[in-house]
């Protein structure tokens, strides 16, 4: 099958609400760069960098969706890295779609939502917002706070770091991808036992501590593939496109 890149654009434009989420400015959220299509393939990756796009192009994929584009340094000249990367899109025909927020706390396919269902997690609503909008989804998740870190250690595949300044049994837990230690102060503020992030600053170990909160740093990038799998599986069910992961941990 193949489907138009204008046709795949508007919907996710629209599925993802792109037009009601305030972003940083370097999101740059929705198709960065153009290519001819149609779609017959789609890769998906956390981050478009030179590696994702040569896997992208070995994968005689036309189209990579990623969470974070390539314009998080602003507006800069088309040299260097830039360059490489944007005349490899070019030379190959391959379109660039980014997700930002929108792929962070879309109800369906986000990050945060698809993180809690997978972690068991029965969602009752939000916290941290930002802009209007809520970052991150929190609920019911009863369980010892060292349970929860063995279970976030087997989904995420790496070793999660635990700040256990919480109770030793936990409740209500919030999820929030990426670099999400900075809202330790509305988790508290929601109620919240636990919270689930990738990354955080050195003051957040204190925050949390004399907070009463257990705080579980998995990784920004291990939190954030959730998302984009998630989104190529509604892809391959709403145009019938084969899709690929492109795996590229950083280990941070």
């Amino acid at each position: 099958m193949a489907a138009e890149l204008e046709a795949l654009v508007e919907h996710l434009d629209d599925y993802l609400s792109l037009g009601a989420i305030q972003d940083y400015p370097g999101a740059l959220n929705g198709l960065q760069v153009e290519g001819p299509g149609p779609i017959t393939r789609v890769a998906l990756a956390v981050d478009a960098t030179a590696a994702s796009i040569e896997a992208a192009v070995g994968a005689e994929c036309e189209l990579l969706i990623v969470h974070h584009g390539l314009f998080w340094d602003g507006n800069r000249p088309v040299t260097g890295r830039r360059y490489r990367r944007l005349k490899a899109l070019l030379d190959n025909g391959v379109a660039l779609y980014a997700a930002h927020l929108p792929l962070d706390v879309h109800p369906e396919v986000g990050n945060n939502a698809v993180l809690a269902r997978a972690l068991g997690v029965a969602v009752r609503g939000g916290f941290a917002v930002r802009e209007g909008t809520e970052l991150g989804v929190w609920g019911d998740l009863r369980l010892s706070r060292e349970a929860l870190c063995a279970r976030l250690d087997e989904l995420l595949g790496v070793r999660v770091k635990l700040i256990p300044g919480g109770p030793e049994r936990v409740e209500r837990v919030g999820v929030l991808s990426g670099a999400g230690g900075g809202s330790v102060g509305s988790a508290l503020a929601a109620g919240l036992d636990a919270l689930v992030t990738g990354e955080g600053s050195h003051h957040t170990y204190f925050d949390a501590m004399e907070g009463g909160l257990n705080l579980y740093y998995g990784g920004h990038y291990a939190t954030e593939t959730w998302g984009v799998r998630a989104l190529g599986a509604h892809v391959e069910e709403r145009f019938g496109l084969p899709w690929t992961f492109i795996d590229q941990p950083t280990g941070l």
